[in-house]
């Protein structure tokens, strides 16, 4: 079985996010950049498929700039077979993203799709449910933990009353939780073996999809800090100020 795993490149997790002086963007100068958290617990989960004789092959996919094979690289490194990149320096939204990754599941023919949950710089959580719109494959969404049967992939995914397993029959799209496992580091020697591992480079063209942004980006803000705590000398006064200033009562 083939599992296609996409990947995404992000702004380091440790790293703090400078906003541009005329609040066009996020300054990404000098930035260091790497895998999206969820992405590597998506390659993690492929590879440990791999290693238990249920995958035969692991195909890592991203869409983005030139510097996106960087990412690809890695999961490489960590495990991946071999990697295609939809190369763009257009701002792609989920929706064109899902786009593409649906004419990749179309040529490659995967019996998995697993993606990280979310991207941690958009925050969107839409990419893996519109790929499965787009594909009419069955999906496991938030997988806590994912077991291969047969024609089947048993899903456990976090709901708000706590755990959910599904049963979805194979080709399907999962995506990833921060509990279903923790990814491993690249060895050096791996990351030696990974320069030499195939990499395809492709353009939204080739799978004629139009990726230019449909959304205007208007200003980017940091967040208001927040202000230090006061101390009240009675319980008047705290009444007084949540009503006056706080203005919650």
């Amino acid at each position: 079985m083939k599992v296609l795993v996409a990947v995404k490149r992000v702004i380091d997790y440790n790293v703090k996010i400078r906003v541009k002086a005329d609040y066009s963007d996020v300054d990404l100068t000098n930035v260091k950049m790497a895998m999206n958290p969820f992405c590597e617990i998506a390659v993690e989960e492929a590879v440990r498929l791999k290693e238990k004789g249920v995958a035969t092959e692991v195909v890592a996919v991203t869409v983005g700039p030139k510097a996106a094979q960087e990412q690809l690289r890695t999961a490489l490194a960590l495990g991946a077979d071999r990697a295609i990149h939809i190369e763009t320096d257009e701002r792609a939204e989920s929706l064109a993203v899902a786009k593409l990754l649906a004419k990749v599941v179309e040529e490659e023919q995967p019996g998995l799709v697993v993606l990280g949950k979310q991207a941690i710089d958009t925050d969107n959580n839409q990419t893996g449910q519109m790929l499965a719109a787009l594909t009419g494959l069955p999906q496991g969404t938030f997988a806590s933990e994912v077991a291969v049967d047969g024609d089947k992939v048993n899903v456990t995914r976090e709901i708000d009353g706590g755990l959910q397993t599904i049963a979805l029959t194979l080709p399907a799209i999962v995506t990833t939780d921060l509990r279903l496992n923790e990814p491993r580091y690249a060895k050096l020697p791996d990351i030696m073996k990974a320069k030499k591992k195939p990499l395809d480079v492709k353009t939204p063209a080739d799978f004629g999809v139009e990726v230019a942004s449909k959304v205007s980006l208007l200003k980017v803000e940091s967040p208001a800090e927040r202000k230090g705590g006061v101390k009240v000398a009675s319980v008047d006064e705290l009444i007084d100020k949540l009503k006056n200033e706080a203005k919650v009562l």
